[in-house]
């Protein structure tokens, strides 16, 4: 039978930087990653700040970080994995390190290279009980971490078109019901179970289902997707200007003004207000989709002005984004934070998996 990890990310209240920050709370390093040194070379840090995903009732009352007493839902996975005789383990983590002690367990053995793999074959099995994509990628990315080897000491067995093994499949256990509206959580929109006992059973029964993942050279991961640009306190959308280049495909060479950029994996940014920027966006297909909302100014009858929107799209392997003034907002699987240089993100079709039935 098989050993059952329930890991879930401790966060702190109404504080993104603050719990969430420094290798803290939720895995959301900002500046240095406090966690152990990876294979990977990542470049520059990653700046992504981890806002919490928790509500008011799941953090204490002096705003500190959860305590140890595992939400409703998770106790009822952890009863129906013990039902069926599976050892269950219930963690709280509250850091990079913490993950990782979590993750160590899925290592493989020793290999003569001296790279960390994982274990294809382990009899253990990880749930992340997740109140936010962003929870999710922070598991993600410590993987990442974790498995992704240097460039100077890729293996001769990787994939031609991996920088990373398969990762251990992992099982998603949304702790909040799913949100109407266009936006969609990661969960809802791969059709992941959601009650506890079928969450359980997709662990002990079922099969691993391959998904992309998108690195950038930030050092972090992409799950869904981002989008790149801001409004005004109206609601009015801030022009900014960038070139976004997807392969040898120019989407805007940075002269004119963009509205918003969806880089997808996934179709939770698929829609903004009611304009449709990306139409097929396919988690499994190797390909990450782009597109580029630009307004264009074209003359109606009578000589008067009429605005309207352009987008355009394109699907490759690998997207960049290179800022040509300023400070550009995004999101990012859910987490906030502001470009201010080139950005580049590829894909790593397969990378990572999900338990399902």
């Amino acid at each position: 039978m098989y050993d059952v990890v329930l890991l879930t990310l401790g966060a702190e209240r109404d504080a993104p930087g603050g719990c969430g920050s420094g290798g803290a709370c939720c895995g959301g390093a900002t500046g240095a990653d406090t966690g152990p040194t990876s294979q990977a070379d990542t470049g520059q840090a990653d700046t992504d700040q981890v806002s919490s995903g928790q509500t008011a009732s799941d953090q204490t009352d002096s705003g500190q970080c959860a305590t140890d007493r595992p939400r409703v839902p998770v106790l009822a996975c952890a009863d129906a994995l013990n039902a069926r005789g599976a050892r269950v383990e219930t963690v709280t983590a509250r850091s990079d390190a913490e993950i990782d002690a979590v993750l160590a367990r899925f290592d493989g053995p020793a290999r003569p290279d001296g790279l960390t793999w994982p274990d294809q074959d382990s009899k253990t099995r990880l749930v992340i009980a997740t109140a936010s994509d962003g929870q999710l990628r922070a598991v993600l990315r410590r993987l990442v971490k974790r498995y992704a080897p240097a460039p100077s000491k890729r293996p001769a067995d990787l994939p031609g078109n991996r920088t990373l093994p398969d990762l251990p499949p992992v099982a998603v256990l949304p702790l909040d019901p799913a949100r109407g509206g266009t936006h969609r959580d990661l969960a809802a929109q791969l059709g992941l179970p959601r009650d506890p006992a079928a969450v359980a059973a997709a662990v002990l029964d079922g099969t691993p289902r391959r998904l992309d993942l998108l690195r950038n050279d930030g050092g972090s991961v992409t799950l869904d997707g981002a989008l790149l640009g801001a409004a005004d306190d109206a609601g009015r959308p801030l022009h900014w200007r960038a070139r976004v280049e997807v392969d040898d495909t120019i989407l805007s060479d940075g002269g004119e003004p963009l509205l918003a950029c969806a880089v997808g994996n996934a179709g939770g940014y698929a829609a903004l207000n009611d304009v449709t920027l990306l139409t097929a966006p396919d988690p499994a297909d190797g390909q990450v989709e782009v597109a580029v909302a630009v307004p264009v100014v074209a003359r109606a009858a009578w000589g008067r002005k009429r605005v309207r929107l352009e987008v355009r799209r394109a699907r490759g392997r690998a997207v960049s984004v290179l800022p040509r003034e300023g400070r550009v907002p995004y999101l990012d699987d859910g987490v906030e934070g502001e470009l201010t240089r080139k950005r580049s993100w590829w894909v790593e079709p397969g990378a990572w998996a999900v338990w399902s039935i």
